[in-house]
């Protein structure tokens, strides 16, 4: 979680308590040989939209797929309709390599981030 995070301790901390509050945030893991490999914590919304608040793989284990098999495995499990994530300029050439449209703005603290967004289904047309 701490990279997740920003090894911010009071961000790491409202993090986990965001997932122990027993809310609609949910968090899963990826271990392989015992090891933790990394995490995605998202919460659904009405309308099936997925927001994405935590995902981190760990800096040995990075560009090596695990990122995006989490996000395709929560894809699979919860199949939601839209997923987005705000996220840094790291995340989002991530989001933006694996096929999420991405706008930048400059958050309430002054800071540049991205709005992430994916649509799973095509938008319907009226014809």
């Amino acid at each position: 979680m701490e990279y997740a995070a920003g090894f911010d301790p009071e961000r790491e901390k409202e993090a986990w308590e965001l997932y122990a509050s027993g809310g609609q945030a949910e968090l899963y893991g990826y271990q392989e040989e015992g090891e933790w490999i990394g995490l995605i914590g998202f919460a659904l919304r009405e309308g099936g939209q997925m927001d994405i608040h935590h995902l981190a793989v760990h800096p040995e284990d990075r560009l090596k797929g695990y990122g995006r098999g989490m996000l395709l495995e929560t894809l699979l499990l919860k199949q939601p309709r839209v997923i987005t994530a705000i996220t840094d300029e790291e995340g989002a050439d991530f989001f933006r390599n694996i096929g999420f449209s991405v706008q930048g703005f400059i958050s309430q603290g002054g800071y540049e981030e991205f709005r992430c967004v994916y649509r799973t289904e095509e938008e319907e047309s009226d014809e």
